[in-house]
């Protein structure tokens, strides 16, 4: 029998890739779009989208691939439409929740031509591993019908969809670069399984942690809602719902500036809502406002100046920024200016500091 010529199916095979792999570049950015414009539009937080079209050198060897059934016969007969990994897609999200998002946005946003999860795979087949979802897909019609799609009508792409924890495994055992189970040495077998176990421990503990998170938010926004604010553990999102509600929502507002006075207040010593409570009751954040600084501030200076009036020293002995000259310069002036306008100034000690004075007090009364 006649020897099949796989170097020459090869290099033909490059030759009619080369011309149309810019095609396959331009569909790939044309899927990530499609992927980007969904995920946006349902504000679905992602790691990131990779995109290739398939290397030539590559190609050209898959090209080449004899048939498993019989050597003498490519795998690839006719490789530009056999070969579907042209386009490649690879989505990487944060937690596993997020793939059963997004891979409803996959089945809605294109044509899904075939669907395997690797990870069940490898169950079913008894191997070690730690998998992703890959999808073979083609746009619809109703985006090929559009001229600007139309070139692409019959390519087709493959996505791939796997967590950051799965990726990180995907690239590690792709570059120790053991292709086959059989041939990998039994001690390092062993640790990959143990290693792909926790793994996917991890992905479900982020999970779980997240989830934890997400309750425990929607908790302390109802507690803050029913005035419960003992019950209430100061956390930047916590510090928002309780602010707007007490001085009112104020868009300027930047989540940084949130999590650097959550900061503050726990240098401060605050416990909780209620301490804070206590602390700025019977001031006025207009008035205090107004008279620091001739107009109504924001939400979050207005909130300083609260603290400010009902700590005064307090306040400046413990806050993040007590060894600055210019900030002692700046605030030592503000306190003139409050006592100056008839504002009668406090000396609140938070529950954490004064808990601290007392042991600190009690320690040195104590037998040497």
């Amino acid at each position: 029998m006649k020897e099949f010529d796989f170097e020459s199916h090869k290099l033909k095979a490059i030759e009619n890739y080369r011309r149309v792999r810019p095609l396959y570049e331009e569909y790939a950015a044309v899927i990530r779009k499609v992927l980007l414009e969904a995920f946006n539009s349902l504000s679905i937080k992602i790691h990131s989208i990779e995109t290739r079209a398939k290397a030539i050198d590559s190609f050209g060897d898959k090209a080449a691939t004899p048939a498993p059934n019989d050597p003498n016969k490519p795998y690839y007969p006719n490789p530009l439409s056999d070969i579907t990994d042209l386009t490649g897609i690879r989505v990487i999200v944060f937690l596993p929740r997020t793939l059963n998002v997004v891979d409803g946005i996959i089945k809605t946003q294109f044509e899904v031509l075939e669907r395997s999860d690797k990870t069940q795979s490898l169950i079913r087949e008894d191997k070690f591993g730690y998998g992703s979802i890959h999808y073979l897909v083609r746009l619809d019609d109703n985006r090929t019908r559009l001229l600007e799609y139309a070139r692409f009508r019959s390519l087709v792409a493959e996505i791939q969809l796997r967590t950051i924890l799965q990726h990180g495994w995907a690239e590690i055992e792709h570059d120790i670069q053991y292709k086959a189970v059989e041939t990998i040495p039994n001690t390092i077998r062993r640790r990959f399984m143990a290693l792909a176990g926790l793994l996917e421990i991890a992905d479900r503990e982020f999970q779980a942690i997240q989830d934890e998170d997400e309750r425990l938010t929607t908790q302390a926004r109802q507690a803050v809602q029913e005035g419960k604010l003992e019950q209430v553990e100061i956390t930047p999102d916590a510090l928002k719902a309780y602010l707007d509600k007490k001085l009112g929502a104020d868009g300027r507002m930047k989540e940084f500036s949130y999590q650097w006075t959550a900061k503050l207040l726990h240098n401060l010593g605050f416990s909780d809502f209620k301490d804070i409570e206590e602390c700025i009751s019977g001031y006025d954040d207009d008035q205090l406002s107004r008279v620091l600084w001739g107009t109504r501030q924001g939400q979050l200076s207005r909130f300083e100046y609260l603290l400010f009036a009902g700590m005064a020293e307090n306040f400046i002995k413990f806050h993040l920024w007590k060894d600055q000259d210019w900030f002692i310069k700046n605030i030592t002036r503000d306190l003139e200016k409050l006592r100056e306008a008839g504002i009668s100034t406090g000396a609140y000690l938070p529950t954490n500091r004064k808990l601290a004075e007392q042991a600190g007090a009690a320690n040195a009364q104590a037998p040497g």
